[in-house]
């Protein structure tokens, strides 16, 4: 039965939050859209008139969609070429989703969006639908098929692996603007000492290529060493700049509600680093710089305003 008007909008209305689900779900804007359009294809074809709950019936196809893409791409991350990320998702962004509370703000941290990644695809389900989108028990039991008391115990299993592996650190956008500038100033100072002292002793840096931009697949652990490593990838050079066609910009930013730095070339972005930053300093810096995961922050960023303009370049 072909779709009216009022059952297109119904599904327009809810595709913001059906987009911020599958990002959460999947880690990656493209994956999400293609979920969001499949679900559109599966409500074109029902008998809508006999759906009771439109959201529920939206959410529960959508989750499912989900599941399968999740379970498929286990199998095609064991032959990704390095280390794969999360797609960055820069402030402005509709597909991050509510962020009313702090629980919301958590669910799409860069930081958590990674931990996600050990969690099972019904743990990551159960988890983003109750800690993200306040669904209850009961209902996420009836989209995922599984009793109320397994949703619960299922919950609670993946709130317990997330907590055990982030330390949470409530940072608005103006504190985030001020890590990045003093974290830059540092980076380009030439020396590893400044970088060092705003670094954890266990720090981490880690960079997802995709095998078509060079990209360290094992990472740089210890604050000496990942403070080595930003001091020569900050320092200017005529090979960068011909391997990225051009002078990279660097910009302040915020990513996935963190601080972040981009670099920009005539207008691409070509890299989205997110800081995970605890009491005790920076903790990690995971770097983005796999050209199919920057599509959507190049088009945002493309209509965005960018302040006072870079602050360093390449």
């Amino acid at each position: 039965m072909p779709l009216i008007m009022s059952d297109v909008d119904r599904f327009e209305s809810a595709r913001p939050r059906l987009e911020a689900i599958a990002y959460r779900l999947l880690g990656s804007a493209s994956e999400a859209e293609d979920a969001v359009q499949e679900t559109y294809l599966r409500w074109q074809a029902a008998d809508v008139p006999r759906i009771e709950v439109p959201e529920a019936w939206l959410t529960k196809v959508l989750t499912n969609l989900c599941l399968n893409m999740l379970t498929s791409a286990r199998a095609r991350r064991e032959t990704y070429v390095g280390r794969w990320l999360p797609e960055p998702l820069l402030t402005g962004d509709p597909m991050l989703g509510p962020a009313d509370t702090a629980e919301q703000r958590e669910s799409v941290s860069y930081a958590v969006l990674v931990l996600l990644e050990r969690l099972s695809p019904g743990e990551r389900a159960v988890y983003v639908l109750r800690e993200a989108f306040d669904y209850p028990h009961r209902e996420i039991a009836a989209i995922l098929d599984i009793t109320e008391a397994a949703s619960q115990q299922t919950y609670h299993r993946a709130k317990k692996h997330i907590a055990a592996g982030r330390t949470r650190t409530e940072i608005d956008e103006a504190a985030a603007r001020r890590i990045v500038e003093e974290f830059l100033a540092a980076a380009t100072s030439g020396r590893t000492e400044p970088l060092v002292r705003l670094l954890t002793q266990g720090a981490v840096a880690i960079g997802d290529g995709g095998g078509k931009v060079p990209a360290r697949a094992k990472a740089f652990e210890g604050a000496l060493a990942v403070a080595t490593f930003l001091r020569g990838l900050f320092k200017p050079g005529k090979a960068k700049r011909a391997l990225v066609g051009g002078v990279p910009e660097v910009y302040a930013a915020t990513a996935n509600g963190g601080p972040a730095f981009v670099a920009v070339v005539d207008g691409r972005v070509i890299g989205i680093s997110c800081l995970e930053v605890t009491e005790e300093g920076i903790a990690a810096i995971r770097s983005q710089v796999n050209p199919d995961k920057l599509v959507r922050a190049t088009e945002l960023w493309a209509r965005a305003d960018h302040g006072e303009g870079p602050l360093h370049t390449l």
